[in-house]
């Protein structure tokens, strides 16, 4: 995909995604990050979760994920997007069945680990210099996960499988 060229804002699920679209063009990434959340628990009909599980992201419709990861690589000009943070877990050898060791090199790639610590939320960094893949974060779910985490799998499978 051209970074020029406008992003079709696709989605199987009957998703508005002109918000996200215009917040990440502002350049505003804590914000486009929470709506990344907010938007994928609403493809997925669980508004009232504060994650997706498995089977959830093992369904979500290809389309919304791809007009969603397109938006980020677009106006991140690369840096941030879910095919991304794919390119990135496949290179440490990460599948779909979970590894903890993989995860954590993972974590520790795009800066969501520090000296061998997990991250909290409020210590991602929303800025351009972001490590490579750190965004989006928040609708990974791995702040309520990151001990025991094969989300990171199932989405990386997804990504896979939408050809992402």
């Amino acid at each position: 995909m051209s970074l020029q060229r406008e992003v079709e804002l696709k989605s199987d699920a009957g998703m508005d995604y002109s918000k996200l679209r215009d917040l990440l063009k502002a350049g505003k990434w804590k914000e486009a990050d929470e709506e990344t959340a907010r938007v994928m628990l609403a493809v997925a009909n669980l508004e009232e979760e504060s994650w997706l599980d498995n089977e959830h992201i093992d369904n979500f419709p290809c389309a919304d994920l791809r007009t969603i990861d397109q938006l980020w690589v677009k106006y991140s000009n690369g840096r941030f997007g879910f095919s991304v943070q794919k390119r990135i877990y496949q290179g440490l050898g990460g599948t779909r069945e979970y590894n903890r060791e993989i995860w954590e090199k993972f974590g520790d790639k795009v800066g969501w680990r520090e000296g061998g610590s997990w991250l909290s939320y409020i210590d991602i960094t929303f800025e351009m210099k972001a490590p490579k893949g750190q965004l989006p974060c928040d609708c990974w779910g791995f702040w309520f996960f990151r001990n025991d985490f094969s989300f990171g799998s199932s989405l990386a499978s997804r990504l896979v499988d939408c050809n992402l």
